[in-house]
């Protein structure tokens, strides 16, 4: 039997009683994945992205591990609800509109110390002074830095349109500002470089992709080393107690840790590893959420229909933001319909095995975007689940 096979046992006998469409996290496996990011890290601390997990429970359970500090999370509204729920260092990882979230934080000296909001402009600062309200708290700000590698004198780019902020002097300009602001106080820097921590190097079938991709990474990753250790020493000249620069992303950890300017990394789809993290040379992680769609229909030889399965993920559109059929192995979409809202007819021979109310088990394409979809997670341990904790969603909060 196969590890794969091994698993899709397992994971039968654990949902069993479980009517799907399910969703499960395999602990053993998340454990893994969690000393792996510290491993790599090399004795930073990793502040654990909440937008790639989405769940309270996981995120409380990886916090205790040693090696984890800290929570970064993608809406102001998530950022006061974890502080409210007793997360104490939350960092918005991007810039916010939420008036009425600006106001309870500025009147609420708990939340103004737990969580620090993102700032790459001047005009976010004036809509934070408006939504006010009268509260006086001083708000922790951090400056996010453009990672994009620019050639050509900027005619090309490579990475994602984040922050205007580019350059040392962009940089630091804005610190001052900030410094000069009654009512505000900077504490850190961030740059996420999504293109070399997004984006995998070695694409099955893809060889010539694969091998550009890792010399534009390689390109990347020196240019920004120099760039970020020089706004760095920008900032520190304006703002000398700089609490944090916060970099990397699960496919960069180990390569961002070494840069000397960086104080801790960032990650959180590496606890779940989807399937976008199928192909990266840089490191092997298990995959731990998986969800599950039971067989509803057997329309003829070598396939069968599942219920739902619908499920895309963010970002520009294709066939790699769909999930994959996991288990059992070598079931594949027909062509000509794909993953389903309501229905999604499987093909393979492995289609002939299955029968009606059994379960095909699916990996989503990125990680915490699963939860969007289910109220609660199983949480399994061997071939037991052993905990039932509720999603963001189950919690009834969809932030977005």
């Amino acid at each position: 039997m196969t590890a794969r096979a091994a698993d899709r046992a397992r994971y039968d006998r654990a949902a069993a009683l479980l009517d799907a469409p399910v969703a499960i996290v395999d602990l053993e496996a998340f454990d893994a994945n969690a000393d792996d990011l510290v491993r790599r890290a090399g004795g930073k601390p990793v502040r654990v992205a909440s937008k790639s997990v989405r769940c309270r429970s996981l995120l409380e359970r990886v916090l205790s591990r040693d090696g984890f500090a800290g929570l970064m999370s993608f809406t102001l509204a998530e950022s006061l609800w974890l502080a409210r729920s007793g997360f104490q260092d939350v960092l918005l990882a991007y810039p916010s509109a939420d008036r009425a979230g600006y106001a309870e934080l500025a009147g609420d000296p708990k939340l103004a110390a737990a969580v620090t909001v993102m700032v790459d402009d001047p005009a976010q600062l004036d809509l934070v002074d408006a939504a006010r309200a009268g509260g006086r708290e001083v708000v922790r700000v951090c400056l996010e830095l453009d990672t994009s590698l620019r050639l050509l004198g900027g005619r090309v780019r490579v990475g994602a349109r984040r922050s205007p902020l580019h350059s040392p002097a962009q940089v630091a300009e804005l610190a001052r500002l900030v410094a000069r602001r009654p009512g505000f106080r900077l504490v850190g820097i961030m740059a996420y470089e999504g293109h070399i921590a997004g984006v995998g190097d070695s694409v099955s079938g893809r060889p010539l992709r694969s091998r550009a991709v890792r010399l534009m990474q390689t390109a990347a990753r020196r240019e920004l080393a120099e760039r970020r250790a020089a706004v760095v020493r920008a900032v520190r000249a304006v703002a000398p107690d700089l609490e944090f620069v916060n970099g990397g992303g699960t496919g960069s950890v180990q390569h961002t840790a070494a840069e000397d300017a960086v104080t801790e990394i960032a990650a959180g789809s590496g606890l779940y590893v989807p399937r976008l993290f199928d192909n990266y040379t840089s490191f092997r992680g298990r995959p731990a959420a998986l969800f599950a769609l039971p067989v509803v229909r057997r329309p003829g030889v070598g396939v069968v229909t599942v219920l739902g399965g619908g499920y895309p993920a963010s970002g520009a559109a294709g066939p790699d933001r769909l999930p994959v059929p996991y288990l059992p192995e070598g079931l594949r979409y027909d062509p000509q319909e794909g993953p389903g809202e309501v229905q999604t007819p499987l093909l393979g021979s492995p289609a002939d095995d299955l029968l009606i109310g059994d379960k095909v088990w699916f990996r989503h394409a990125k990680a915490g975007e699963l939860c969007e979809r289910f109220a609660e997670l199983h949480l399994v341990e061997g071939d037991r689940v052993t905990a039932t904790v509720p999603t963001y969603r189950g919690e009834g909060h969809t932030f977005l």
